[in-house]
């Protein structure tokens, strides 16, 4: 097989932006570049070229042709929050909340993520790195080509080592783009109840050091929300991972307005995470700022929560992205496909605006804008092509089916011919 790919007859070539631009914000979000009966190469693992029309007479033999009639090609979806890496699934928790459980009332009898930490304690690395790359080959499936795992299952220093060394495997045996970020703090261990700021200590003066001298991760993370840790906790944490070299990401927002997506920006986080509780103050702060604001409709729609203010974030001008938040408890889902039609059905997005949420914008979010989430000349080669549709319309309008038929990662030919 050639590492040289033809891409003919595209019906309609999505999301080409020829200005390699890092993001979308506001209203530049509806706009997204197309051509239609398009061409395109792909060389060396990147796009080399693309145009409309013809494919310009040159000596091809060395390249194998992927006819696109009826066809389109899209880059692949960027997805920027995902808790994927865990030890079994929490199916029992899901019947508490449909009798009525909240999210906290679970977490206080021993669920949610101290639950993942047991289970997670008793998994070995070998385990867990199968599992993950099960989860990973799903994800491939239905159109992701970049994905940003956390850690924050362990709980401890030891198990959150395991866990990042975990998705350092996983990088090397993935053909993904992946991303990993340290979320020691994504919850308070039963043994340090009444002692949460001695966790935090844990975090800063033990985990983090461990975590940079081994460097196990991009990128970390804080849940600043009620019940979890606090604005003041949540920057010493930023502190110290910034004196390290990390970049803050945070979930905010998600249960009340926690003052975590002011914090985000404060400390230049490359996104703010959920942001269900967005008010006018929130979106003021995230309007000037270089932080993503990353809606992950998946988890709202599996907890039954109040849906984050998309359009007037939009309005406003602030750049939004989309992710999966992929986890056992609040999201157990990794199907981006699903997340765009969630973004236009929940959030009210133009299939446009959600397109590149999932795309550039998830890109961004996980640093890696320049390199993938769009059309572009010299980015990575990483895209999908799909089964005939009538429209880019249809990919969020047409939903719970995979309406991919190929799948392009490193310019390689990864999943041909995906089943429904």
């Amino acid at each position: 097989m050639s590492d040289n790919l033809i891409l003919k007859n595209i019906h309609t070539l999505a999301g080409v932006d020829n200005e390699a631009m890092l993001l979308k914000k506001g209203t530049a979000m509806g706009e997204l570049g197309m051509i239609s009966f398009a061409w395109m190469l792909i060389e060396e693992g990147k796009i080399s070229n693309f145009g409309e029309g013809q494919l310009p007479s040159a000596d091809y033999s060395n390249y194998e042709v992927l006819d696109c009639t009826g066809k389109m090609v899209f880059p692949s979806f960027c997805d920027s929050h995902t808790h994927l890496v865990f030890a079994g699934s929490r199916e029992i928790e899901y019947i508490d909340k449909i009798k009525g459980l909240s999210y906290e009332e679970i977490a206080r009898r021993g669920g949610g993520i101290l639950n993942s930490s047991r289970r997670l304690h008793d998994a070995t690395e070998e385990e867990l790195t199968e599992s993950a790359l099960n989860r990973l080959d799903e994800v491939i499936s239905y159109g992701t080509g970049a994905i940003e795992i956390k850690s924050g299952y362990g709980l401890n220093t030891a198990d959150e080592l395991k866990m990042l060394r975990v998705i350092r495997n996983l990088k090397a045996l993935s053909p993904l783009t992946i991303k990993s970020t340290f979320l020691g703090a994504h919850a308070v261990p039963t043994e340090y109840r009444g002692r949460q700021s001695e966790y935090v200590d844990l975090v800063i003066k033990e985990m983090i050091p461990m975590v940079v001298e081994e460097r196990l991760a991009d990128y970390i993370d804080v849940f600043c929300d009620k019940g979890f840790f606090t604005v003041d906790e949540t920057e010493r944490i930023l502190e110290a991972g910034i004196k390290y070299g990390l970049r803050p990401k945070i979930h905010a927002n998600e249960l009340d307005y926690s003052g975590g997506i002011q914090a985000g920006v404060k400390y230049n986080a490359l996104s703010v995470d959920h942001l269900e509780f967005t008010g006018d103050k929130e979106i003021a702060a995230l309007k000037n700022s270089e932080t993503m604001a990353t809606l992950l409709p998946g988890a709202a729609f599996f907890l039954n929560m109040i849906h984050a203010p998309a359009r007037s974030m939009i309005k406003a001008g602030v750049a939004v992205a989309l992710a999966s938040d992929f986890n056992p408890g609040s999201s157990p889902s990794g199907n981006m496909q699903l997340v765009l039609s969630m973004g236009c059905i929940m959030f009210r997005m133009l299939p446009t605006e959600a397109i590149n949420a999932c795309t550039i914008n998830g890109a961004y979010a996980m640093g890696i804008s320049d390199k993938l989430g769009t059309i572009t000349r010299g980015k990575i080669a990483n895209v999908f092509i799909t089964k005939p549709i009538p429209s880019i319309e249809y990919m969020p309008y047409y939903y719970g089916t995979n309406k991919i038929d190929t799948v392009i990662l490193n310019g390689k030919i990864i999943k041909d011919s995906i089943p429904v």
